[in-house]
């Protein structure tokens, strides 16, 4: 019996994502300022290893290790050249280590700059850069595309249609909020409101918030906000949510990430209990709180 369709699984309860990347790089001493995007080329067993820690502890969906696989991103290294063959190369590790059974998202995120007049990109540029992204991502075999960590609409609408140029597999869109007052806010000013009624009449399939500067509790918060605000929209849109491990603390001249996996997954029942059927991760989680979720949900 073939798989369901990316579309229909994640109607059907919990859809499991993987947690972060960069952290999970670190302890396997993986030097900060490498280009980790690179390592799928370079040194896929480790990204393999990462992804299948997964797998095995409820991950029913992997990202692909190209958060910064994108034309400018990766000129920055010297790499330029190669950005279908590392976003390709990613797919197929992720797509290793989940199985055929399995999905991969492919994995987009912001360049680092900002379109005109604010920055120096020119949207017709961007737009194809993302486009030669997710080309390399779709042959590689994803099951859809994740536009992560993003703070700017302009940004984003051209991501999306980036890759609506590309194929119409499914589209989740996450965007990184920081705590505003009693509100929420991306680094460019955003509201969630203004996320909802911008983004989802675009045809995205997923939308929701991932990363920023936000307590457990004020992920919660925010997890409300959205709720509210699909709701007032009358939108029939999925909801992602993907929590830091709580806020990071000092020590040593290091950000570490204290979160117990009780206190991480307890919030992770609050928030899907606000209609969040698709969860996961980011900075500072690792596959021991992705199974702690797993394990209080199912």
């Amino acid at each position: 019996m073939s798989k369901a369709k990316l579309k229909d699984r994640i109607k059907e309860g919990v859809f499991l994502l993987d947690g972060a990347m960069g952290t999970q790089l670190f302890l396997r001493g993986v030097k900060p300022g490498k280009c980790n995007d690179y390592l799928n080329i370079e040194s896929p067993d480790i990204i393999f290893e990462i992804q299948r820690s997964y797998v095995d502890a409820g991950s029913d969906c992997l990202t692909s290790n190209t958060f910064s696989s994108n034309r400018y991103s990766l000129v920055r290294h010297g790499l330029g050249e190669q950005v279908v063959a590392i976003n390709k190369a990613g797919a197929e590790i992720a797509r290793k280590a989940v199985g055929i059974d399995g999905y991969v998202l492919g994995d987009i995120s912001s360049t680092g700059d900002f379109l005109e007049p604010l920055g120096t990109l020119k949207a017709d540029e961007l737009q194809s850069a993302f486009a030669e992204q997710a080309k390399g991502l779709l042959e590689g075999g994803v099951d859809g595309f994740i536009i992560e960590t993003m703070s700017a609409l302009d940004e984003i609408e051209v991501a999306i249609k980036a890759v609506k140029s590309v194929c119409d597999l499914p589209i989740f869109v996450s965007l990184a909020f920081d705590a505003a007052g009693d509100d929420f806010r991306t680094m460019m000013g955003v509201s969630v409101e203004a996320a909802v009624e911008k983004l989802v009449p675009l045809g995205i399939d997923v939308i929701g918030f991932n990363c920023g500067t936000v307590s457990l509790e004020g992920y919660v918060k925010l997890a409300e906000k959205f709720s509210s605000a699909v709701k007032a929209g009358g939108f029939d849109v999925g909801l992602l949510a993907e929590p830091n491990a709580g806020l990071p603390e000092l020590v040593d001249e290091q950000a570490v990430y204290k979160v117990s996996s009780e206190d991480f997954a307890a919030t992770a029942a609050q928030i899907h209990s606000l209609g969040f059927n698709i969860l996961g991760g980011c900075c500072g989680t690792s596959p021991e709180l992705i199974k702690a979720v797993s394990e209080k949900l199912r």
